[in-house]
């Protein structure tokens, strides 16, 4: 043994026993964190400008629907440092950038369908000249238009059975039956708003002609892959031509799966038009204009039940606003559709979604996808059922759980095979001391005349998978260099969810090194290619995976020249702790692999992983959409303000259940943001069009996201303690997403708050009308409609 091997050997002799497993499953800290801090982290706006670039700005349109007329863009040339204009006709390849259904332009040529849609580009010298030249779009003499009548509401686009694609309908045994025989019945509807992603960093694309006819597109994308194709397709090339590059997004949330392909388009037309570096970085404004949000719902349902509010069969229309093109909209529906059930069995359900077309922003993904809108119905009607019936909610959630080996069927056929609902629900339970603040809040309502408290436990089931079986792959390439770092590629985009770090410490685990001896590079396309979208909380799933399945195979091909060099078997070969163990010797793992390259040892491999199991009939939407189910609860507590509407958060209890988690301090913190997001979709986040079709809600100023404040004071967020979790699908280190099912836990709070506005009205016969999101205005619209409904002979006056 050398003096260096030696060295580290009498260095483990101080460290635990399981020092070889901190790097996976070690609460280490993000792989950016310094530079996140410190401002040292590089985002696509950050890059170093190269001589000549020029900066581009979009030409919007200013009706909601209108037939173009004329456009005269000699003002828009004219302009100070503008250098050229563009529009469709400028387009060498196809004008979409429609990710499934070719319905989406990248700029509208003869007719615009909502008020913000893209018209033309500006090139200028610099940013803010080609933002002023931009804003002469506003000018009736530089775009004339014929108005159209446009399509503004769900309810109106439902009417005239306006949709981007056709309805989807599942039905499940005989929902008609189960509902004309049970003793009690509901019916009823409900609206959920849409939500901006606002994402920190927005969107923004910079662009770099290369030799030979190539382009160079870095880009602030969760889809790469995505966009090579669309700019490849809108300049008439083949995808070799074209690289995407990634280094980090200042957030995603969805909002740059597909939607950021415009930006890149723009930029990379520009680019090739002018021969010149471009750089298009919406202002905020722009960006809320032109981009996609979360799907806002129109929900009517309808349910029977038994005395203990067992549903006995239930139907559901969940009628989402598309926008003006399909986008993602087909599969968020679906989405929806599958998670209606959320932890409940359905023996009879008929679930119908419709994606309708509204003259206003393309709708896309959002965390969740479609979950959040699917489930948070269910949770709302089984409100009703206990309020119906007398009963604590949670009694009635309870007594509708999936279970185990019966009861553990979802409507589109899949087995809930690792089910932890009743165990984890106990634990939270008990934690939270649910029974015993239940009857506190009861005590405290009662001599309290103005301020009223609410609690509401919810839990979550949602399925990990993209529901469209091919998206479910990945590929990395790893290397190791000879003095023993390692440097890792792979097809997932780190957006601050710390994917990156989890990539890093799987292959630091595999090959039993520290993890600062691992190093993650920009998702490139010219290095794995066809990858799939960050999104539907597979990153670390299907990256992970791959980058282990590469590291493996480096692992074994090191075993096998361990055991020809030392003696033994290559399965007996060890990787831990920086070192290399075979046959009683140890070797530093720097030296050995300089050993192994004189040795002419392949020292770099690609991965690949597919998940299993996953398949799906589209059109009778049934099979396994899904390889595993994450679940989770939460309890949340609020006091309402039934003079002013306001209200707070003043505890909430989450348990999540992570698996066993790679990193649980990225992962506590998944948790943590994914709540804290969704309660403002729920509660804060409201988005309105004016009657013109103008989002007036497009700035901070007038869209309110949760700040510091809104964070409960009392914040307790675990991760669930599941044993081996031996009835998890083999995943990466047997770990659960955490990315999106958090994001449906703050439906307690929702829910808390409608607990409180019923306490202010107990004699009323009805759960509170309460709309999402739960803004002041709502609050006191539901707390007017439920003292309406109070029988005459009860209504008294209320503060």
């Amino acid at each position: 043994m050398n003096d260096q091997a030696e060295a580290l050997v009498m260095r483990q002799e101080h460290r635990d026993e399981h020092a070889h497993e901190r790097a996976l499953g070690a609460p280490l800290p993000h792989e950016s964190a310094d530079a996140h801090v410190s401002g040292e982290a590089r985002y696509t706006d950050d890059i170093p400008e190269l001589h000549g670039t020029v900066h581009a700005a979009l030409g919007l349109a200013r009706h909601a629907h209108a037939r173009i007329v004329a456009l005269d863009l000699e003002r828009v040339r004219s302009s100070p440092g503008v250098l050229a204009v563009l529009t469709a006709a400028d387009i060498p390849g196809e004008n979409d950038c429609g990710p499934v259904v070719h319905d989406d332009p990248v700029l509208a040529s003869d007719v615009v369908q909502y008020l913000g849609q893209p018209v033309f580009a500006v090139i200028a010298t610099s940013h803010e000249l080609a933002r002023r030249a931009a804003a002469l779009a506003a000018s009736e003499d530089v775009v004339r238009y014929e108005p159209l009548e446009p399509v503004l509401s769900i309810e109106e686009a439902r009417k005239r059975q306006h949709y981007v694609l056709p309805p989807l309908r599942l039905v499940r045994g005989a929902p008609d039956a189960a509902l004309a025989a049970a003793p009690h019945r509901l019916a009823g509807t409900f609206a959920v708003g849409g939500q901006e992603q606002f994402y920190l960093e927005g969107q923004v694309a910079y662009a770099l002609p290369q030799e030979q006819t190539g382009m160079l597109v870095y880009s602030s994308t969760q889809h790469p892959s995505e966009m090579q194709q669309v700019v490849a397709h809108l300049l008439g090339w083949p995808a070799h031509r074209v690289s995407c590059e990634c280094r980090r997004m200042g957030g995603g949330f969805g909002g740059k799966e597909s939607q950021s392909a415009l930006f890149a388009c723009v930029a990379a037309l520009a680019a090739h038009k002018l021969q010149r570096p471009v750089k298009l970085r919406a202002d905020r404004d722009d960006d809320f204009m032109i981009t996609g949000k979360r799907h806002d719902a129109l929900y009517t349902y309808e349910a029977g039940y038994d005395d203990e509010g067992r549903l006995l069969g239930a139907r559901v229309e969940i009628a989402l606003r598309a926008g003006y093109s399909a986008d993602l909209s087909g599969a968020v529906a679906t989405r929806a559709v599958c998670h209606f059930d959320n932890a409940y069995y359905l023996s009879d359900v008929e679930i119908v979604a419709l994606c309708c077309k509204t003259n206003t922003q393309s709708n896309t993904a959002f965390r969740g996808f479609g979950g959040p809108q699917g489930a948070l119905v269910m949770e709302v009607m089984l409100d009703e059922i206990a309020r119906s019936l007398g009963r604590d909610p949670l009694d009635v959630r309870l007594a509708n759980y999936y279970g185990i080996g019966e009861r553990d069927v979802t409507p589109y056929g899949q087995r809930v095979e690792d089910n932890v609902l009743a165990p984890l629900t106990d634990d939270l339970l008990a934690s939270s001391r649910y029974h015993e603040r239940r009857a506190a809040i009861a005590a405290y309502n009662r001599v309290s005349p103005v301020l009223k408290r609410g609690m509401a436990l919810t839990p979550v089931k949602f399925g990990i998978s993209f529901n469209v079986p091919h998206l479910n792959q990945a590929g990395a390439l790893v290397h190791v260099y000879r003095d023993g770092s390692v440097l890792v590629n792979h097809g997932g985009t780190e957006m601050g969810q710390g994917l990156n770090t989890k990539v890093a410490q799987v292959v630091a685990g595999t090959l039993g090194l520290p993890l600062e001896r691992v190093r993650v590079s920009a998702a490139d396309t010219s290095k794995v290619a066809n990858t799939s979208a960050t999104a539907a909380s597979t990153g670390s799933d299907l990256n992970g995976l791959a980058a282990e399945d590469a590291a493996l195979t480096i692992r074994a091909r090191l075993a096998a020249f361990a055991a020809a060099q030392y003696g033994g078997a290559p399965e007996n070969v060890a990787f831990e702790d920086g070192l290399v163990r075979a046959n009683a010797k140890a070797i530093a793992f720097a030296e050995f692999v300089e050993l192994a390259y004189m040795k002419r040892v392949q020292l770099w491999s690609d991965g690949f992983y597919a998940t299993p199991k996953v398949h799906w009939d589209a059109r009778t939407l049934t099979g396994r959409p899904f390889y595993y189910f994450a679940y989770g609860a939460a309890v949340s507590e609020v006091v309402v303000d039934t003079l002013t509407g306001e209200w707070k958060l003043v505890r909430a209890d989450v348990l999540h259940d992570a698996g066993q988690s790679i990193n649980p301090a990225i992962d506590l913190g998944q948790v943590e943001g994914g709540f804290i997001q969704g309660m403002g979709w729920l509660t804060t986040e409201e988005l309105w069009w004016n009657r013109d079709g103008r989002l007036m809600t497009h700035a901070p100023s007038t869209y309110k996201i949760p700040a510091v404040s809104d964070t409960p004071e009392a914040f307790n967020v675990r991760l669930y303690r599941n044993g081996a979790n031996d009835n998890v699908e083999p995943t990466v280190f047997r770990s659960k997403a955490v990315g999106e099912p958090p994001l449906l836990l703050p439906f307690s709070a929702f829910l808390a708050i409608r607990d409180a506005v019923g306490a202010a009205v107990p004699e009323a016969r009805e759960a509170a009308p309460l709309r999402a999101p739960a803004t002041p205005e709502a609050i006191l619209d539901a707390l007017d409609a439920l003292r309406a409904s109070e029988p005459a002979a009860l209504r008294t006056l209320q503060p």
